[in-house]
């Protein structure tokens, strides 16, 4: 299968570009700039994202692409992608995410609506919005915090404050969902070589509170636990942020053959 995955340098979409050429893909990964064989374009740019898609034709289009702070990036170069792929008859799987929702204490399903408290959660209801508009038979994986490896910015950032390296706190009121990212990149795949369409939610079965998952970090490194800085995100100063978001993914469970682990299985 040629498979393109937009969005290949970052966390994400390095393991998917890893297990999709492991699995026989022939594989092209995206970037913002050239590095690492990677090919790079800019997807707010239309005509750049047609030109390369045009040029590669793949199958598969899996788009791993997101920046907090970057509407352009999250929702408009999401369109852009979705549109093209669309238009030569790809295969479509776009990864979204939990901070679409505004957070209560029961689970998300699929059926949920976004309710999104930040910029980056409206961003990435838009994305899904302009996917499922212009591609009904795409893929939307809705994740959460993803980890795994010691390369996960969760990880690195809870070690940073452990050790002293950066300052800060690990809030114990945020709630999510980690998956392993060998795992979600797995599903991903999965689900591209499947007949599903519409939302499926892919995350891990354990919730955590972002201090929590701090402190497993520590346990799995032989430090102290009690060296993990905690705190309140209602009391960060930080703006409106989700905060309880539990991911239902007792569809995906039913429906992959993918295992999703629960976080004090991998961290």
């Amino acid at each position: 299968m040629s498979t393109l995955i937009v969005g290949a340098s970052g966390y994400l979409g390095s393991e998917v570009v890893r297990q999709a050429r492991a699995a026989g893909h022939a594989v092209v990964g995206t970037a913002t700039t050239a590095t690492g064989g990677l090919v790079p374009v800019d997807i707010t740019d239309r005509k750049s994202v047609h030109a390369l898609v045009t040029a590669v034709l793949p199958r598969l289009v899996v788009n791993c692409t997101g920046h907090i702070d970057d509407w352009r990036v999250t929702a408009d170069g999401a369109a852009n992608v979705v549109a093209e792929a669309a238009a030569i008859g790809a295969r479509i799987v776009h990864v979204s995410t939990d901070a679409l929702h505004a957070g209560r204490p029961t689970p998300y399903t699929e059926a949920d609506a976004p309710t999104p408290v930040s910029l980056y959660g409206a961003a990435k209801a838009a994305a899904e919005t302009a996917t499922a508009a212009i591609s009904p038979a795409a893929v939307i994986v809705r994740t959460s915090l993803i980890a795994g490896t010691d390369a996960s910015k969760h990880v690195t950032f809870a070690l940073d404050l452990i050790n002293g390296r950066k300052r800060g706190v690990l809030f114990s009121d945020e709630i999510r969902c980690p998956v392993h990212v060998a795992d979600l990149a797995a599903a991903i795949l999965e689900l591209g070589d499947s007949r599903f369409s519409g939302i499926i939610n892919v995350a891990g079965p354990e919730a955590i509170s972002r201090a929590g998952f701090g402190r497993l970090v520590a346990r799995s490194h032989g430090l102290d636990e009690a060296a993990v800085p905690v705190g309140l995100s209602t009391e960060a100063g930080l703006g409106p942020r989700p905060l309880d978001v539990r991911l239902d993914t007792s569809l995906a469970q039913s429906i992959l053959r993918t295992r999703l682990r629960p976080v004090s299985d991998f961290v």
